[in-house]
């Protein structure tokens, strides 16, 4: 096996910033292209650096985040936290107590690997479902997590959205929802509600995905629960810092969903031409997407079926893509356990920067490359870590 465990998942990302880092010192951040969705930003201005600071910081910028915040998602109160899995971890430490059960729906398994490992950490039970028939709450039961677009954009229907709030709000027990990236997709592209607006008690957002921010938490909802978490998360580190913040604020600001709308457009030309390389390409709604399963099928003949692992394949693809074309993708940089499907954002701001042929190409070739280094294992750990 070429990848045998999240160390080694460790080792690849490590491998990748350092080619990052020696193609930016020799040709400049103009070579690389971001096509992740989760390039974020840190869009502070000059005026914001005095601020940058333990105490001045937050007196200077909490109101506006308060502001920006609540326009963005709704609610009573807001909160920053230093990333979306820091919110989530905070939430379960403040609201579940040992032995008690987290409850998590989403539009499709698994769940991102936060939610169960917060739980674990925590010393609940947890159980996830994407099937609205087999969702059951116990006695046990003391929080449900809703999660409004999954990490491969998979976007819950409205109906098991509005379904799974009123179950669980019979038995008053509080809804968070996982809105990393949904509190775009889910309200620009397929025009839901926001999730607090639906009656949801938390939700958290990453401001890095598909928006020009900091990668960060940005929770929204009820002022007693926000504070019950504020106060965890200050207890274990967890909340945002002065210079996070900031970059929040003014990503909020400038936020513009018109640019993940234009997006749609290049999309439906450009993931034409990527299915005539390839089959088993799907549309995002800023974009395209090759599932590992896909890709495996693609590149690795029936007889070497068992070679590598759909992990393995994609992973290579995409450090292929970084190496050879400077295009970044999730399973290149992502944290261990990080989705092994390849998405291509359009919305990206580097997205400009490439024409479609150029997208194109580099697929083609980046397939071509991993097929002819299959059979070599050497080669293949060269790629994911050196």
């Amino acid at each position: 096996m070429l990848i045998c465990s999240s160390l080694d998942e460790v080792k690849r990302r490590e491998a990748a910033f350092r080619f990052i880092a020696t193609t930016v010192n020799h040709e400049g951040r103009s070579s690389l292209y971001d096509l992740s969705g989760l390039a974020g930003g840190f869009p502070v201005k000059k005026s914001d650096l005095p601020f940058l600071e333990t105490y001045s910081g937050p007196a200077i910028f909490e109101l506006s985040l308060q502001k920006e915040g609540k326009k963005h998602l709704g609610g009573e109160k807001v909160a920053a936290f230093n990333r979306t899995s820091a919110a989530i971890l905070a939430t379960i430490l403040a609201l579940v107590k040992h032995g008690e059960e987290v409850l998590h729906y989403l539009p499709e398994l698994p769940s991102h690997p936060s939610i169960p490992r917060s739980a674990k950490l925590q010393g609940a039970s947890y159980a996830e479902f994407d099937n609205i028939g087999d969702f059951q709450l116990s006695e046990k039961t003391s929080l449900v997590v809703i999660t409004g677009s999954t990490m491969d954009h998979q976007v819950i229907p409205l109906d098991d959205f509005e379904k799974i709030i009123q179950i669980s709000h019979k038995k008053q027990i509080p809804v968070l929802v996982d809105d990393a990236s949904g509190a775009r997709i889910r309200t620009v592209i397929y025009n839901q509600p926001r999730a607090l607006d639906m009656g949801a008690d938390l939700v958290v957002t990453s401001t890095d995905k598909l928006m020009n921010g900091p990668r960060a938490g940005l929770m929204a909802g009820k002022t007693e629960l926000i504070n019950q978490i504020k106060d965890k998360s200050h207890q274990f580190g967890l909340e945002a810092q002065p210079p996070i913040v900031a970059g929040i604020v003014r990503a909020l600001e400038a936020f513009n969903p018109q640019k993940l709308l234009n997006s749609m457009d290049r999309r439906d030309k450009l993931s034409i031409m990527v299915g005539n390389v390839l089959s088993g390409v799907k549309k995002t709604p800023t974009g395209f997407m090759i599932s590992a399963s896909n890709l495996k099928k693609e590149i690795i003949p029936h007889e070497l079926d068992g070679s590598l692992s759909d992990r393995e394949c994609a992973t290579l693809m995409a450090m292929v893509l970084l190496k050879e074309h400077h295009i970044i993708t999730i399973p290149a940089l992502g944290m261990p356990g990080v989705s092994t499907t390849i998405r291509f954002d359009l919305s990206a701001a580097d997205a400009e920067n490439l024409d479609d042929t150029q997208i194109v190409h580099a697929i083609k070739d980046s397939i071509k490359r991993v097929r002819e280094m299959i059979a070599d294992e050497e080669t293949c750990l060269n790629v994911l870590y050196e």
